[in-house]
């Protein structure tokens, strides 16, 4: 993260004896990315957090097979026709991945159990819904829009507060604001498309008290519950730079042209392999002679997983792409408007689009898991030529 929080209590310098009220030390946890390399955080601990009693394998309870994108097809998935059983994480239905990231989706209403997810970083759009996400650093309360973006090895939960729908980005590292947005230490610049004030952070320690309680953990070998003595959310300060955060795609701030703009204007967060992007309400192309929609183009270096989850898709009509829709449009295949698409809109004279959407563009092959598959359109990758 590019600033220095504090939250609860913490001695005025690290790694020095910090007492409780009865006399005993706080546990000291150092959260670090890249072996003491990187951003950090100082938890401090009411009980040891090292504290195990139970350890047992943990059998995956979502099918986590890929097949590749074969014959190589654009492709069309209608999450709205996903049923998931289980929490938002359990219950994740896999719909494409590679040995950078995994994106899947979600709809519960149930509480999830503590998860730690120590294989990287994740980033939870959550499509509509209200959720609480509690973890060792506090709570954010969180809504339609937001993006939770939960550094590696965090313990937590989501309690949903009814039907939550979320679409799940599953790093293999550190997902962060994209470098050029930031100065050399850190500070976003003026140019950038949001800003330190617009993300929400946990205000104050949450803690529960507990004992036996378990912990699901996800390493590269797999599942595991681990049975912690005391509850870990015990935590009575921090600070540092390594924490939770929310930021909401209605804040983000679009970039235009007079000319249309490619998507790295609209580029929100990058990850190993991969970038996320966010498509918003937004004046359309103001040049005389604009064309104010995409034009034809063929992604040579990576594959287009577009999540459309609000507003009106022009570009689209006549392909069946609407709210709750992805799409797939593959390296190896120019993709672009519908036939007509490009007349209508300038001869309706439009100035604006209401178009919502989170692209996910990664530049190693998307393979397709069994919960895109599960709700394809198998009639999309010809809509370009009716």
């Amino acid at each position: 993260m590019p600033y220095y929080r504090v939250v609860g209590e913490v001695p005025r310098k690290r790694h020095v004896q910090f007492r409780r009220p009865d006399g005993g030390l706080y546990a000291e946890e150092l959260m670090g990315e890249e072996g003491f390399s990187s951003d950090s955080s100082l938890l401090y601990h009411r009980y040891l957090p090292t504290a195990i009693i139970k350890a047992e394998s943990v059998t995956s309870p979502t099918d986590s097979r890929l097949e590749p994108n074969l014959p190589l097809s654009p492709r069309h998935f209608r999450t709205q026709d996903l049923k998931s059983a289980g929490d938002l994480v359990s219950g994740r239905m896999l719909l494409g991945g590679n040995g950078d990231v995994r994106l899947s989706y979600a709809t519960s209403d149930q509480p999830s159990e503590l998860y730690r997810n120590s294989m990287g970083d994740e980033c939870v759009y959550i499509q509509s819904g209200r959720v609480r996400f509690e973890s060792t650093y506090g709570v954010i309360e969180a809504g339609e829009g937001d993006y939770i973006v939960i550094p590696t090895g965090t313990i937590h939960r989501w309690v949903p507060d009814g039907q939550v729908n979320v679409l799940a980005i599953e790093a293999a590292g550190h997902i962060r604001p994209p470098k050029r947005y930031l100065s050399q230490y850190g500070q976003f610049l003026e140019h950038a498309p949001y800003c330190e004030r617009d993300l929400r952070t946990p205000a104050e320690p949450f803690t529960v008290e507990g004992e036996e309680v378990p912990v699901v953990v996800r390493t590269r070998g797999g599942l595991t519950r681990l049975v912690y003595r005391n509850h870990p959310f015990d935590v009575v300060g921090w600070d540092g730079y390594l924490y939770p955060y929310a930021f909401n795609i209605s804040d983000f701030e679009p970039i235009v042209k007079k000319t249309h703009a490619p998507p790295p204007v609209h580029q929100t967060f990058e990850g190993p392999g991969f970038v996320v992007c966010s498509f918003m309400p937004r004046p359309l192309d103001f040049h005389p002679e604009a064309v104010p929609i995409p034009y034809n183009h063929h992604n040579v270096d990576s594959d287009e997983f577009m999540f459309y989850v609000g507003g009106d898709y022009s570009a689209r009509k006549g392909s069946g792409i609407d709210v709750g829709s992805i799409s797939l449009h593959p390296a190896g295949f120019t993709h672009g408007p519908q036939p007509g698409a490009v007349e209508a809109i300038i001869e309706a004279g439009a100035k604006d689009t209401s178009e919502m959407a989170v692209m996910v563009d990664t530049f190693r092959p998307l393979d397709l898991g069994q919960g895109a598959l599960s709700c394809e359109d198998p009639g999309y990758a010809w809509t370009w030529a009716r």
